[in-house]
C-alpha cells in the first residue's frame, strides 16, 4: 500500500524523465521541490483527468487521488510550453480540460495521450507544432559553461525558461541529489563533501526546505509518514 512510482530516464533533449506510479491507500504525499514543467495524466474512479504540472520551489504536503493511476512525462529543465510560461507555473499548475483516455487538448489542438513509450514522440511533436520550446542556453549554464551574452542576459533568460534564478536551480538540483544518495545508503558526511555543502547542518536545512525529509528519514526509511513523490537526480 502507498504511492508506487517507476520511471526511466530520457535521452530527449526536452524529456527528463518518464515516470507512472499507483496510488494505493494513500492521499497525501510530500511533493518535492523540481526544477521543470511537466504532463500528468491519471485515471481514478472519478474520471479520466490531465495537467500541466510546474516546478516546486520547495517541499509540501499535496493531496493524491486514492486508487489511481497515473503517468507523467517531467520536461527537461528550460524546456516550457509557449503559452504557458514557466514562471506563471511556479508552485502552481493548470488543469487541462475534457481529457479522455485516448486524447487532451493543448493550445488549441487535440493531441493523443502518450504511454511509456510514446513520450519523447509526443514531444517531438509538440515543438514540431510550435508548442514546446527549450533554451539551450539553460543546461549550458546548469553544465558551468560560460554562454557568449552578458551575465544579466543570462539571468534574464534562465528566469524566463525555468520560473527560477540560476542560483535556486541549483540549490534545488543539489538536494534532490543529495537525496537521491541518502536514500541510496550514503552518510550524511560523504553527501556534504562529495556536492559541495559546507557542513551537516547546511545539508540538513537543504533537505527540509527542498525535500521534507530529514537525512536520517532518507537513509533509513523512518517517518515516512507520506510517500515521497517523483525523486531523481536531474
Amino acid at each position: 500500500m502507498g504511492l508506487e512510482i517507476e520511471g526511466r530516464p530520457s535521452d530527449s533533449p526536452y524529456v527528463s524523465y518518464v515516470w507512472s506510479s499507483r496510488s494505493d491507500g494513500v492521499d497525501r504525499m510530500t511533493a518535492v521541490a523540481s526544477t521543470g514543467c511537466g504532463l500528468v495524466f491519471w485515471e481514478s474512479p472519478d474520471g479520466f483527468f490531465a495537467a500541466v504540472a510546474g516546478p516546486e520551489s520547495r517541499a509540501s504536503t499535496a493531496p493524491v487521488p486514492e486508487e489511481s493511476a497515473f503517468f507523467g512525462i517531467s520536461f527537461a529543465l528550460g524546456t516550457t510550453l509557449t503559452h504557458l510560461p514557466a514562471p506563471r507555473l511556479v508552485d502552481d499548475g493548470v488543469d487541462i480540460p475534457d481529457a479522455t483516455r485516448r486524447s487532451f487538448w493543448l493550445k488549441g489542438s487535440h493531441w493523443p495521450v502518450p504511454g511509456p513509450d510514446d513520450a519523447e514522440a509526443l514531444a517531438e511533436r509538440l515543438v514540431r507544432a510550435g508548442v514546446l520550446v527549450r533554451d539551450p542556453l539553460v543546461a549550458d549554464v546548469m553544465r558551468g559553461g560560460t554562454p557568449d551574452v552578458s551575465a544579466r542576459t543570462v539571468q534574464r533568460r534562465f528566469q524566463a525558461a525555468t520560473g527560477f534564478t540560476h542560483g535556486t536551480a541549483r540549490q534545488i538540483e543539489r538536494a534532490r541529489h543529495a537525496a537521491v544518495l541518502l536514500r541510496g545508503g550514503a552518510a550524511a558526511g560523504d553527501v556534504v563533501h562529495r556536492l559541495g555543502y559546507y557542513d551537516e547542518p547546511h545539508l540538513a536545512r537543504a533537505l527540509t526546505r527542498f525535500i521534507g525529509r530529514t537525512a536520517g528519514q532518507l537513509r533509513d526509511g523512518q517517518g515516512l509518514a507520506e510517500p515521497l513523490s517523483l525523486l531523481y537526480k536531474t
